[in-house]
């Protein structure tokens, strides 16, 4: 039994009650796979990983019910599981931030002498706080229209498109059958009058049957998936052609090329962990993958949208429509924006960057995915 752990040992590594691992035992949702001389449950190296996966999720606030199908999944082994738990993660970590932000306003307000209305507080505490990023985004998050002509060429002779991760609907064709699918309520509610038909669902379980739409497309949304894998062979899976606009998050050249994560938000590194890689994503559909540059004045103000436009990013309503920094915390973001301010004050930013000036558009890291 020494490759065993014993439920008691096994229940104080855990942090749960031994009575605890008895019950998940008897539902089947852990059982160890053998028992000591004594007759006592003994867990094997495979059991534990099960266990951490069932109490990660527990701790995220899932059903037994619910955890029981997520660790079952055929479709997934232990990395997918690993990705997904780090997504959700990071979701919380990003709804915790925005609870913070949320209360530093109230305590600013009332110091003040500012009450709020009833209606925001139940806004700021409500089911919706996590979504408080997207209601940034229409402020600077626009479609820019040379990247859209390269999306909407991808889709070649596409009737109907289903667009994944649809947002507040940016980059979807016109003059074709599109049917839009978001999670985020926030967002569905500020798609404009008019726009295509929205459902609620995640890209990893898409509520269509195969092969329903000639074509899906999803842009910059990925990094945002739990399982980008396989939210995008699901994709494939409903259509017979996907678009995929993202990025190399791999590519080591990235981080030198954007000052912005050169010189004043090294934290950006970190963050890369969390993105899939471009192999995987195209490995994943089979697909190709070419540069999209991104041109000085992009119309759409994602993270490097700004690139020969530092001031933009000194301005709070730019950064608060981009997750990175939500992602790299108040800390990190405070140091950035300040050292830029330092910075184009002094003049030192021109003297680094002064090439940038002739240029019209920036090789990013952007990548356009077809397959």
């Amino acid at each position: 039994m020494a490759e065993h752990l014993t439920v008691g040992r096994v229940a104080e590594l855990a942090g749960v009650s031994v009575r605890t691992l008895h019950h998940y035992d008897d539902i089947g949702l852990v059982r160890p796979s053998a028992r000591t001389a004594a007759g006592y449950r003994a867990y094997a190296a495979g059991d534990v990983e099960r266990l951490r996966e069932v109490l990660a999720y527990r701790r995220l606030g899932f059903g037994l019910r619910e955890i029981a199908e997520l660790v079952d999944d055929p479709a997934g082994d232990a990395v997918a599981h690993l990705r997904r738990l780090r997504g959700l993660l990071l979701a919380q970590r990003e709804r915790a931030a925005a609870m913070v932000a949320a209360i530093d306003g109230e305590l600013a307000a009332r110091a003040k002498g500012i009450r709020t209305m009833p209606e925001e507080q139940l806004k700021v505490f409500g089911a919706q706080l996590y979504e408080v990023i997207g209601s940034a985004y229409p402020a600077t998050r626009r479609t820019e229209p040379r990247i859209a002509a390269r999306i909407w060429e991808a889709l070649g002779d596409a009737r109907t498109v289903l667009n994944v991760g649809a947002g507040t609907g940016s980059y979807e064709p016109a003059g074709r059958d599109v049917t839009a699918v978001e999670p985020s309520a926030v967002m569905r509610a500020q798609r404009p009058a008019g726009a295509a038909r929205c459902v609620a669902a995640g890209a990893e379980r898409l509520p269509f049957p195969d092969g329903a739409f000639d074509a899906a497309m999803a842009v910059s949304t990925v990094h945002h998936w739990p399982d980008p894998v396989a939210g995008l062979r699901e994709m494939r899976r409903v259509a017979r052609r996907v678009v995929v606009l993202t990025y190399d998050a791999c590519d080591p050249g990235r981080r030198e090329r954007f000052w912005l994560t050169r010189d004043y938000l090294p934290e950006f590194a970190g963050l890369l962990a969390d993105w899939p890689s471009l192999a995987d994503l195209t490995r994943a559909i089979d697909a190709r993958a070419e540069p999209v540059l991104i041109p000085w004045d992009c119309a759409d103000g994602f993270f490097e949208a700004y690139w020969r436009r530092p001031e933009a990013y000194l301005e709070d309503h730019v950064r608060r429509a981009v997750s990175v920094w939500t992602r790299v915390g108040p800390q990190a973001e405070r140091r950035a924006v300040a050292g830029l301010r330092e910075d184009l004050d002094s003049g030192r930013w021109a003297d680094r960057n002064r090439d940038l000036l002739a240029l019209d558009a920036a090789e990013l890291g952007l990548r356009l995915l077809t397959a």
